[in-house]
Parts: C-alpha cells; structure tokens; sequence
C-alpha cells in the first residue's frame, strides 16, 4: 500500500503509437522526465525486471496449457501466485524508473508486505516436497526449466539491483523482493514436478565424461 495507505495511483497512460523515434539517439526518459543513456544502470536494473516479467509470464501460460488439458489442475494455484507477481514486478519497475526525489507517496512499488507474502508461499509449497539431496538440474519438465529460466534471470536483476543500489538511493524493497523470489521460483520449479508427476533431475558430479 501507498504510504497514504490508500492504494496506489492508477496508470493514466494512453499507448496508441508504437514508435515515437525519440530513443534513437541512445537516450530515454525515466519517470520524473530526466533523459538518461539506455545503457544506464537504472535502466539496465529495470530493464531486467522487465525481462524477468516476460519469462515469468511464459512460464505462466505452459500451466496453463497443462491445466486446459485437465491434467494437475492443482497448478492454478501456482497460475494465480506468478501473475501476482507479474503485477509487482511492475511495481518494482515503476521505482526503479524513478529518481529517489521525484518518488510519491501514491506511487506503486513492492513494499515489506510483498516480501512477507512470498515468504508464506514458499514455506507453504516447500511443505510438500522432499529434501534435497543434491542440486536440481533444469529440465524435468517444460514448466520446471522455464521457472528455472526465470530464477536465473531473478537473480540477474538482483545483481543490477544491487549494483544501482551501491549508487543511489531509493530501490527500496526491491532488493528484498528479488531476493525472495528467486528463492520462490526455486521452490515452484520442483512443486511444478511433484504435481504433475515429472521426474526431477538431480546433478551427478560423476555423471559428466570426466566421472567415473
């Protein structure tokens, strides 16, 4: 919630033009209307968040499928929860965008409570799982290697987040956020097999040509 605590501010953006011409020179806006490089830490840091919400929402329409098959109809639960958070990675996104001075009180943004919800969802999954007993290798299904794809790319933006964050203020709790949903998406990819059945691929040093 806004700090107003009466939710956030609705977009008011019309998209009637694809193309403006205006980011040939290298150049774009952020929020507050400042003209930055497109190779700016900023941008790169939301840039990834945006890619992140691509493959998250990938991953999002394979469940689908599998659920309109009627096969592991439980995996709607999963469906719901990841666009949960395809609508706060533009949250994120929209305080990445924006300088530390012309952040608002209204303005959407992950906050500790978002945090705190994907906390709950791992622990709640994680319940129905074995332990480990040794790393997962992608690929025991389409949906766990794509959730897999969106944990690496989680934690790509991680990486940007923290760099921006050593110089600027004002990433609030998305450093937090993605930190927690990686660890998330780590748990879905093996709830995904558990529920549909598919066997989970775990790494085997010895497996490799120089193995015994």
């Amino acid at each position: 919630m806004s700090e107003q605590g009466d939710g956030y501010k609705e977009p008011k953006i019309v998209i009637n033009r694809v193309y403006t011409r205006k980011g040939d020179a290298g150049q774009t806006r952020l929020v507050g209307g400042q003209e930055v490089g497109k190779d700016d830490l900023r941008i790169e840091a939301y840039g990834t968040v945006d890619e992140l919400n691509a493959v998250i929402g990938m991953a999002r329409a394979t469940l689908i499928e599998i659920i309109e098959t009627g096969a592991a109809a439980e995996l709607g639960k999963l469906a719901q929860m990841l666009l949960r958070v395809q609508h706060e990675l533009f949250n994120a996104g929209s305080i990445l965008a924006t300088l530390p001075q012309d952040v608002r009180p209204e303005q959407s943004r992950v906050t500790d409570r978002d945090v705190k919800a994907l906390e709950q969802d791992i622990d709640s999954m994680n319940a129905d799982l074995e332990p480990l007993r040794s790393f997962v290798l992608p690929g025991g299904s389409r949906a766990e290697a794509e959730l897999h794809l969106a944990r690496t790319v989680c934690r790509r933006a991680e990486r940007c987040v923290v760099r921006l964050a050593g110089q600027t203020e004002g990433v609030g709790d998305s450093l937090s956020y993605l930190n927690r949903l990686s660890d998330a998406l780590f748990v879905w990819s093996r709830w995904v097999n558990a529920k549909s059945g598919a066997r989970e691929v775990l790494w085997d040093p010895n497996a490799a040509s120089s193995g015994k």
